[in-house]
């Protein structure tokens, strides 16, 4: 089987359109679809069977060239004829692409089964069924530690005594060159998610050096709060997740009242729409996909700790390279340039 991704915040909550299809292999399948899609509009047949508009991948099937014979003249034509605004990357078992539209980046892969089976800690958040985490299996009982694939940042020390540790992959952007592969996983060392809160409220150290989401977070959680689910019901009505405020810096006290004040005058705007958030919270994962605006949807916010990892190591490596760069397949921790397997 193959199945085609396509990364895009288009697609919704998940930000992920999955398609599987019954043939043996990425050149397989390519052949087989060559001259139909051709032989009209390529653009439409693209949208009508693999259910969107996948950026610039109709331009190869409108050459009128020969279908493809082997993996390697299948490379040459995508090198010679996809549009592709950044990267092509071709193996005996793949296809990934990376692209953009002008305002967001997008990417999608054609992977055979095999690869998939080989690498599951590569494919298995993206080929995952919608964007929700599964909680842990009934009875689970914790066995290999999980360590975490790529690098992370530490917004907090391990507290004395501490056990565990807590990641958080937060899906955000600001900019089109930013919009995929670029999140740095958290790791808060020393606590599982039941202890997140009462970390956040009483850490004040280099919380000036945090990224937006992470910092806000910790703002509006409410002193006494057990639980981060409240938090991320108020960072549903954030109003601005790009404006720096150095008030939600400080003491926690303070940067918390700073924070219910936004909230106060907090008016959606450029077609947000908290209703249309999801927000799940469980033992030892909370998730959000919250509404940012009409055109480009959804964000998607990840926390889990080591104990629901160890449960589901391959969801959670694959969900943390996800984050941290747009090729599945690729062994550096960001950004675009070479990589080989």
């Amino acid at each position: 089987m193959v199945s085609f991704i396509y990364r895009s915040v288009y697609e919704g909550p998940s930000g992920r359109l999955v398609r599987h299809f019954p043939d043996a292999t990425v050149l397989d399948w390519f052949r087989r679809v060559w001259n139909e899609a051709g032989a009209g509009d390529a653009y439409e047949w693209v949208t009508r069977e693999l259910g969107a508009n996948v950026y610039g991948l109709s331009t190869i099937f409108e050459t009128g060239l020969p279908a493809p014979q082997s993996t390697a003249e299948l490379h040459r034509l995508l090198e010679e004829h996809l549009y592709v605004e950044q990267e092509l990357r071709v193996d005996e078992h793949s296809v990934r692409v990376l692209t953009d539209d002008d305002d967001v980046m997008l990417a999608y892969f054609f992977v055979e089964d095999a690869l998939v089976a080989a690498e599951p800690e590569r494919w298995a958040y993206l080929l995952h069924d919608g964007w929700e985490l599964p909680n842990l299996p009934p009875g689970f009982s914790a066995g290999r530690p999980f360590t975490p694939p790529v690098a992370t940042w530490t917004p907090t020390p391990a507290p004395p005594g501490g056990e565990g540790t807590t990641y958080a992959v937060v899906l955000t952007f600001y900019s089109t060159f930013d919009s995929i592969g670029w999140n740095t996983p958290a790791c808060f060392p020393g606590i599982r998610l039941p202890q997140l809160t009462a970390t956040l409220r009483e850490t004040d150290a280099l919380i000036d050096k945090w990224s937006g989401e992470p910092a806000v977070l910790r703002a509006l959680v409410a002193p006494g709060e057990d639980e981060i689910g409240p938090a991320l019901e108020r960072c549903n009505r954030w109003p601005d997740f790009e404006r720096d405020i150095p008030e939600t810096y400080g003491a926690h006290q303070q940067a918390h009242e700073v924070a219910l004040r936004l909230l106060e005058v907090f008016e959606p705007s450029r077609g947000r729409d908290p209703h249309r958030t999801i927000i799940r919270q469980s033992e030892h994962v909370a998730q959000m996909a919250i509404h940012i605006n009409g055109r480009s949807g959804y964000r998607q916010w990840f926390i889990f700790d080591d104990v629901w990892a160890a449960a589901h190591p391959d969801l959670a490596a694959s969900l943390m390279h996800h984050g941290s760069h747009w090729d599945p397949r690729c062994h550096r921790n960001h950004g675009i340039g070479e990589c080989a397997p």
